[in-house]
């Protein structure tokens, strides 16, 4: 591959002592290998690719959030939001690296020991129907209404009753995730509250949190669900490199 042919593609930042895995590969096809550009105590995670190629395929978006995210369990990691594409290595030295050099090192060091969580829960169907129309007269009426009837005769009454049921679900949603906020308190989180990713989420939240405590992380929400008694399906995605809190763009290469 021709020198002049080819970019540098730049997935994070890390430690200037991290070294790549050696299985560890890249974006592209073939896989480009992953390598180290360093600068003082700080260094960029990055890989050769070819400068014509188009990215932003699922591929290459595994691969991104794999090799950050297996990062982040050993060290702390600075992601750089997908397709950064600079140069050559000079510049992601000298624009990046050099030129951001005392901020991405106090970011590190912020990140010592700690990675990103994201705590989803979901309402089980029927059980959030059922305390609905139990708390609800109205909602429960109109359910009443349209049962066993032709969809064309209610739908005014099938409308109303959605309205109410989303707003219920809504004032739940804020509800449960104030509870579940609460809970971490402990953990003394940053924490993201994101926008539900289904009608029916209960919690969605990132949080960044020490590596160390992910099992005492793991117990507190396993005792939230249980107190939940099978309302909320809840679910631990992580660790993984910290997205929601210090995510990255890289200067035009």
């Amino acid at each position: 591959m021709a020198a002049d042919t080819t970019s540098v593609y730049v997935y994070g930042i890390v430690p200037a002592d991290v070294e790549p895995e050696p299985h560890a590969t890249g974006v592209g096809d073939p896989p480009g290998e992953v390598t180290v550009v360093r600068h003082g105590e700080i260094a960029a995670l990055v890989s050769a690719l070819e400068s014509d190629r188009p990215l932003g395929t699922p591929d290459d978006l595994t691969v991104h959030a794999e090799l950050l995210d297996g990062s982040a369990v050993v060290a702390p990691v600075l992601p750089l939001r997908f397709g950064a594409v600079m140069t050559d290595a000079e510049a992601v030295e000298n624009e990046l690296l050099e030129a951001n050099e005392d901020e991405f090192r106090a970011a590190l060091k912020e990140l010592e020991g700690r990675a990103q969580f994201v705590i989803r829960g979901r309402y089980v169907e029927d059980t959030i129907l059922r305390e609905l129309l139990d708390e609800n007269a109205e909602a429960a009426r109109l359910r009443e209404e349209i049962r066993d009837k032709p969809e064309d005769a209610t739908r005014n009454a099938r409308i109303a009753l959605g309205e109410l049921i989303n707003q219920a679900i809504e004032t739940k949603r804020a509800e449960d995730t104030r509870t579940t906020v609460s809970e971490l308190e402990t953990f003394e989180p940053l924490v993201n509250q994101r926008e539900p990713s289904h009608e029916e989420d209960a919690v969605h939240i990132a949080v960044l949190v020490e590596l160390a405590r992910q099992q005492e992380l793991e117990d507190t929400l396993r005792r939230l669900a249980e107190g939940w008694d099978g309302r909320v399906e809840l679910n631990l995605l992580g660790p993984m490199a910290a997205y929601d809190f210090v995510t990255k763009r890289a200067p035009e290469g």
